[in-house]
C-alpha cells in the first residue's frame, strides 16, 4: 500500500507552525495505530504540538481520528439516560466512589471507564481493588447489564476504546509532552465520546497537587474540551476544583474507600447535579439521596455485582509512622503534591504501568488548612508495609506544610469556576 502523506512532513508542518489539513490528521493517527509512523516520530510531533498548539479544528479532527481507531459504545437500549464524570487526576481524589452511585440512585446510569494510578495521582481502581474480591475487568455485555440492573458501573476501559490514545499516552509520558493541552484534551475526550455516554461533567482540577498548576491553564484546558463534548454531540459541562491542598483526609488506595468529610461531600453533590442536570433530571437532587441511604444502597449492590463484598473489612497496613506538628498556631498550608509524592513513596502509586501497588499505603490528615494545632499533635499518618519507605516519604513531606498564628486565606468553595 502507498501511503498518502510522509511522517517528516506532517511533523514539519506543525514544526513551521503552519495548521494541519484534516487528511493530513486522519492518516497520521491511522498510521502510528497502525505502525507505519515510528514512535520517534510521533514523539517528534507531540512534542511541535506541545510547542506551536493546535486550533479548535484541528483538535476536533484529532478527537475524531482517536475515536476511529477502535470501537464505539451505544447506551441508547438502556431504560435511563446516562451521565460521566472525569477528572483530571489529583491528591485524594476519591469521588467517583460516592458520585457513581449517588448519580444512579437520581435515576441516571453512570457507565464510569476508569483508569489506574501513575506517579502522584491516585487511580480509581487501585482504590477499588483494595476491597476483597473486587474485580475492574467487565466485558461490554456486563457493563450493559450491570448499568440496567443497578445503575451504575466503576470498571477498566476495554482496550478496543481508541487504541491510538493508549500508544499516543505511553509515548507522552516518556517523551516530556504529557502538559500539552491539545494533547490532553484529545485523550480525555476521544475515550469519553467513544464511550457513548450521553453527557459529560469534567472536574478539572488545578493547583499543586494537579497537572493544571494555573487557573488560566486549567480553564483554557475545560474550555477546550467542553468544545470537543459539545462538536460530538455530547451535553458537557466543566467544574474547575481547587487541588492546592489534598482532598478530604486521605491519600492512597484503601484509606480512600471509606467515608468522606465536608469538601468530599460538597463537591460529590456539586458534580452530581451537574450529571443529572446534564441527563435531563434537573429536578432531583441528589443531597436527598445521599442522606437518606439510597446512594448507600447503590453502592453496596454496585460493588457486590462485580464481586466485591462491601461489608469485609479493608486493608490494613503493616506499619504506620506519625508526622506531628513543630509549634503552637494554625496550620496555614498543606501541599497537596507533597501528600501525592509520600503516598506514592509508600507503595500507593506506582513508577511505570503494570507496577503492583500496595492496598494499605497511604497518607491519612489529621489537620486540614484552617486547623489549630498543637505542638507534639499528630498532622499526617505515613501507612505502608514496607517501613524502609518511610524515610523518602518524610523526604517528601519537607517544607510541605506551615504553622502560623492566623488563619490562612481559603477558598469559599472547592469549586472554583464552571465551563459550559
Amino acid at each position: 500500500m502507498t501511503e498518502p502523506f510522509d511522517a517528516t512532513e506532517v511533523i514539519a508542518a506543525k514544526r513551521d507552525m503552519q495548521r494541519l489539513s484534516d487528511p493530513q490528521i486522519d492518516w497520521v493517527v491511522d498510521a502510528f495505530t497502525r505502525g507505519v509512523v515510528a514512535p520517534e516520530q510521533m514523539s517528534a510531533l507531540a512534542m511541535a504540538i506541545l510547542l506551536n498548539g493546535m486550533d479548535r479544528e484541528e483538535i476536533s479532527r484529532w478527537t475524531a481520528a482517536m475515536i476511529a481507531s477502535g470501537e464505539r459504545m451505544d447506551f441508547s437500549s438502556l431504560s435511563r439516560p446516562t451521565s460521566d464524570k472525569h477528572s483530571t487526576g489529583g491528591v485524594g481524589d476519591k469521588i467517583t466512589l460516592p458520585l457513581a452511585p449517588l448519580v444512579a440512585a437520581c435515576g441516571v446510569a453512570v457507565p464510569q471507564l476508569s483508569g489506574r494510578g501513575l506517579g502522584h495521582t491516585g487511580g480509581t481502581l487501585d482504590k477499588l481493588e483494595a476491597i476483597p474480591g473486587w474485580r475492574a475487568d467487565l466485558s461490554n455485555a456486563e457493563i450493559m447489564a450491570q448499568l440496567e440492573d443497578v445503575g451504575a458501573v466503576i470498571c477498566a476501559a476495554g482496550a478496543g476504546l481508541a487504541p491510538a490514545d493508549k500508544k499516543l499516552y505511553a509515548l507522552r509520558d516518556v517523551a516530556g509532552t504529557v502538559e500539552a493541552i491539545p494533547l490532553i484534551a484529545s485523550s480525555i475526550m476521544s475515550k469519553k465520546i467513544a464511550e457513548g455516554t450521553g453527557s459529560l461533567v469534567l472536574d478539572v482540577k488545578v493547583g499543586s497537587g494537579a497537572f493544571m498548576k494555573r487557573h488560566e491553564q486549567a480553564r483554557e484546558l475545560a474550555e477546550t474540551m467542553v468544545a470537543l463534548g459539545t462538536d460530538a454531540g455530547v451535553r458537557t459541562v466543566a467544574l474547575l476544583t481547587d487541588m492546592s491542598t489534598p482532598l478530604g483526609l486521605t491519600a492512597g488506595n484503601a484509606v480512600e474507600a471509606g467515608g468522606g468529610p465536608r469538601d468530599v461531600v460538597d463537591l460529590t453533590i456539586a458534580l452530581a447535579r451537574e450529571m443529572v442536570a446534564g441527563a435531563g433530571r434537573p429536578d432531583v437532587d441528589p443531597a436527598e439521596a445521599l442522606a437518606d441511604g439510597r446512594a448507600m444502597d447503590v453502592w453496596r449492590r454496585m460493588i457486590a455485582a462485580q464481586g466485591g463484598d462491601p461489608d469485609a473489612p479493608l486493608p490494613t497496613p503493616k506499619e504506620t509512622h506519625v508526622v506531628t506538628a513543630q509549634a503552637d498556631g494554625v496550620l496555614t498550608r498543606l501541599d497537596a503534591l507533597a501528600v501525592g509524592v509520600a503516598a506514592w513513596r509508600l507503595g500507593a502509586g506506582r513508577s511505570r504501568p503494570g507496577e503492583q501497588v500496595q492496598a494499605a499505603a497511604g497518607v491519612v490528615l489529621h489537620a486540614k488548612p484552617g486547623d489549630t494545632v498543637r505542638a507534639g499533635q499528630p498532622l499526617l499518618e505515613l501507612h505502608t508495609d514496607t517501613p524502609e519507605r518511610f524515610a523518602r516519604a518524610e523526604a517528601a513531606l519537607e517544607g510541605a506544610f506551615d504553622i502560623g498564628a492566623a488563619a490562612p486565606d481559603l477558598p469559599a468553595s472547592v469549586v472554583l469556576d464552571r465551563v459550559d
